[in-house]
């Protein structure tokens, strides 16, 4: 097994992913390059909804699947937006939705001192659509929302996502420093132990 499918379109997932898979000689096609449509998400959980998407990536190709859940757990917001963080602010109709589902956010948080947030990520992979031991694994990266957006790198809510120990935002990281300290990154290399000890990497 050298080839997974990735069920997601987000290219910044795609992009991050592929970083963290290589070193283990695992590659990542995204669902829509193979036709795949986007699945139905209509949990409440991350990890429901990951299990949801991988199995449908991996029932629609006949392949191992990767799917992620993740998003922003605001303190003051009872851990929203949570698994609605992506859509959050659908309802506006805009078209730059990262945009506008951060000014949802600010919005929300208006008159909060309380700005504590998690990103949270459950990342699950699957041998096959059946697969009745799908390997999991999560992360969670610490910070703070801030008011207005800094730096030009990553996507989502990186730019008003600031780690405090650092004093700079998820987006003023470049992608080798977000890897190293993300929800994703942890996730990801919690990941790559579980499916090497499993034998699933493509360097065995």
């Amino acid at each position: 097994m050298s080839e997974v499918v990735l069920a997601s379109g987000n290219a910044g997932k795609l992009r991050e992913f592929s970083a963290l898979l290589a070193p283990l000689g695992l590659s990542l096609v995204p669902q829509a390059a193979l036709g795949v449509p986007a699945a139905d998400e209509p949990f409440d959980t991350f990890l429901e909804n990951a299990l949801a998407k991988a199995r449908h990536a991996s029932r629609c190709t006949g392949r191992p699947a990767l799917a992620d859940d993740s998003g922003i757990c605001v303190a003051a917001l009872g851990g929203r937006p949570g698994v609605w963080s992506a859509r959050w602010a659908a309802r506006s109709g805009a078209e730059d939705i990262d945009a506008a589902n951060n000014a949802q956010l600010i919005a929300d948080l208006h008159g909060c001192a309380d700005r504590r947030a998690d990103y949270y990520c459950v990342l699950v992979f699957v041998r096959a659509a059946d697969d009745p031991q799908p390997i999991v694994a999560d992360g969670s990266w610490h910070g703070e929302v801030i008011e207005q957006p800094r730096g030009a790198g990553g996507f989502g809510y990186d730019p008003h996502f600031l780690i405090p120990s650092l004093g700079v935002t998820a987006a003023e990281l470049d992608d080798a420093g977000k890897n190293r300290l993300s929800h994703r990154g942890q996730a990801m290399r919690a990941l790559a132990d579980r499916l090497a000890a499993a034998g699933l990497t493509g360097t065995r």
